[in-house]
C-alpha cells in the first residue's frame, strides 16, 4: 500500500487530471474521489479517458475523505475553507481554490466575496523559499493558473530591480477548460470557435495573487478567451529599472535549478501546444526596440503546471517524495 490520497471535487476538469496524473504516480494509491452532482456514478462515465480505475463517486464530505494521507481539494472558489476546517489535522491538504492563497481578508472581499478562510504556504515552489516552506506544511494553496503563468514570468525580475514594480501590464490567452466544467452559453463550441474574447477586464480575481507572489505594486490584466480547450499564453511587460540587469539573464539564473520553468533559447518563443500535457512553463525575455520595455513571454497548460500537475508537485514536496515524481516535463504532441 501506497501514500493514500483522495481527490474532492473530481468531477471537473482540474479534478479529472488529478486523477490521470495520481494513477500514472509511483507513489499514491486513490482511495476516494468525491463529487456533488455527480456523485453515485461510476468514475468512467464522467472521465472516460480514465477506463481502468474502478471507482464510483462518492459524496463531498469530511468522512469520504478523512482516511486519506493527503488530499486535494478541486472545488469551487468559496468551497474549500469549510472542508478543509473540518478533516483532521493529520491530513495533508493541497487547496486548488483560491481560499488560502490571500493574505488580505480585504483582497478576498473584494475580488470574491464571503469570509476569509485564512492564509496557508502559497504553492508555487519555483519561488524563493517557497520548496522548504511547502515541504514543512501540512496545508497548501495551489497557485491559480494565471497567477502561475505570470508569476514566473515577472517575479525575478521584481525581486532583481530588472523591472518597475509599479508599470506592469499583462495581456493573457486561456483556454476554454480554465472556466470549468459547468455548462455555459458563451463556451458552447459554436460561440468559442473562430473567436477570441476579454473577459473581467481590469477586474480578474488573480490580480491580488500575483501582486502578492511577484510583489508588483500595480498590475493591468487583460485575461482573453481563447478557442482551444486548454493552455495559457501571457505577455508581460513592464518598463525597465534604470541600469537594471538583462532580463533573460536574471531568469535563466533564476530557473537554472528548476525542473519544471524552461527559459528557451534565444529566438524561440512559448507557445502553448509545447507545454499540453506537461508541468512545465515556457519562458522568453526581450525588450520592446520601440518603447524599450521588458517583456516576457510565459506558456503552460493550465490544467497541468496551472492546477493538478503544481499540486502534484507540491504533494511530493510535502511528503518527501522527489519533487518531479509522477510528472512529465514534456507536452504532447501534435
Amino acid at each position: 500500500m501506497g501514500i493514500r490520497v483522495a481527490v474532492a471535487g473530481a468531477s471537473g476538469y482540474a479534478g479529472g487530471e488529478l486523477l490521470r496524473l495520481i494513477a500514472g504516480h509511483p507513489e499514491f494509491d486513490l482511495v476516494a474521489a468525491t463529487a456533488h452532482s455527480q456523485a453515485g456514478q461510476p468514475l468512467v462515465a464522467v472521465h472516460p479517458h480514465l477506463v481502468g480505475l474502478d471507482l464510483v463517486l462518492g459524496r463531498t464530505e469530511p468522512a469520504a475523505l478523512a482516511d486519506a494521507d493527503l488530499v486535494f481539494l478541486a472545488l469551487p472558489h468559496g468551497e474549500s475553507g469549510a472542508l478543509a476546517a473540518a478533516l483532521p489535522d493529520s491530513v495533508r491538504v493541497v487547496d486548488l481554490g483560491a481560499d488560502h492563497r490571500l493574505r488580505d481578508a480585504a483582497a478576498w472581499g473584494d475580488y470574491y466575496g464571503g469570509p476569509h478562510a485564512g492564509a496557508w504556504t502559497y504553492g508555487l515552489p519555483e519561488l524563493p523559499g517557497q520548496r522548504a516552506a511547502i515541504a514543512g506544511s501540512t496545508r497548501v494553496a495551489n497557485t491559480g493558473c494565471y497567477a502561475a503563468t505570470i508569476t514566473l514570468a515577472l517575479a525575478p525580475l521584481i525581486a532583481a530591480g530588472a523591472v518597475d514594480p509599479h508599470d506592469v501590464v499583462v495581456v493573457a490567452a486561456s483556454g476554454t477548460s480554465g472556466a470549468g466544467r459547468a455548462a455555459k452559453a458563451h463556451l458552447l463550441a459554436s460561440e468559442v470557435m473562430g473567436d477570441l474574447s476579454p473577459y473581467k477586464v481590469g477586474a480578474h480575481q488573480h490580480v491580488p495573487e500575483i501582486k502578492q507572489a511577484t510583489g508588483a505594486a500595480s498590475l493591468s490584466l487583460t485575461p482573453v478567451l481563447a478557442p482551444m480547450p486548454r493552455g495559457i499564453l501571457a505577455t508581460v511587460t513592464a518598463r525597465p529599472a534604470a541600469a537594471g540587469p538583462d532580463p533573460r539573464t536574471v531568469l535563466t539564473d533564476a530557473y537554472a535549478d528548476a525542473a519544471f520553468v524552461h527559459v528557451l533559447p534565444e529566438g524561440a518563443w512559448p507557445h502553448t501546444a509545447a507545454t499540453a500535457g506537461s508541468n512545465s512553463c515556457h519562458l522568453q525575455a526581450g525588450v520592446d526596440r520601440d518603447s524599450g520595455r521588458v517583456i516576457v513571454v510565459g506558456a503552460l497548460d493550465n490544467l497541468g503546471k496551472g492546477a493538478a500537475g503544481q499540486a502534484v508537485q507540491c504533494a511530493n514536496l510535502m511528503l518527501g517524495l522527489p519533487e518531479t515524481a509522477g510528472l512529465s516535463v514534456w507536452g504532447t504532441a501534435p
